[in-house]
C-alpha cells in the first residue's frame, strides 16, 4: 500500500515536471517534441522492466505457497496414516488381552 502511493506521488511529480519542462523550455518545439518521445519510451522501458520484476515476484511467490501447500498436505497425511496405525495395534493388543467371549459369559 505505502509503496503504491510512493509511485503515485513519483509519477505525480514526473508529469508536473514534464508540465513545467514543456512551458519553459529553450529548445525549439521538434527539439521539445523529440524529448518528449524520449522520456515516454524511457518510462514505458520502465514500466514494462517493473512489471516484469513484479511478475516473477508474484510467481515465486505463488510456487512457494504451492511448496508449502503440498508438504502441510504431505504432513497431514503421514499424521493420518500414523493415528490410523497405533489405533489398529491398540485394538489388536486389546482383543489379544481379552479372554474369548465364551470364556467371559461361562464366569457370569
Amino acid at each position: 500500500m505505502a509503496s503504491d502511493n510512493k509511485f503515485s506521488y513519483f509519477f505525480l511529480g514526473l508529469g508536473i515536471g514534464v508540465a513545467v519542462g514543456i512551458l519553459f523550455a529553450p529548445k525549439s518545439g521538434e527539439e521539445t517534441r523529440e524529448l518528449i518521445k524520449e522520456k515516454a519510451s524511457e518510462g514505458k522501458e520502465y514500466l514494462k522492466r517493473r512489471s516484469e520484476e513484479l511478475r516473477e515476484s508474484a510467481v515465486e511467490a505463488y510456487e512457494k505457497g504451492k511448496q508449502a501447500v503440498v508438504r502441510q498436505k504431505e504432513q497431514l497425511a503421514a499424521a493420518v496414516e500414523a493415528g490410523k496405525t497405533a489405533y489398529r495395534e491398540k485394538v489388536e493388543s486389546a482383543r489379544a488381552e481379552a479372554p474369548p467371549a465364551d470364556d467371559a459369559a461361562q464366569g457370569i
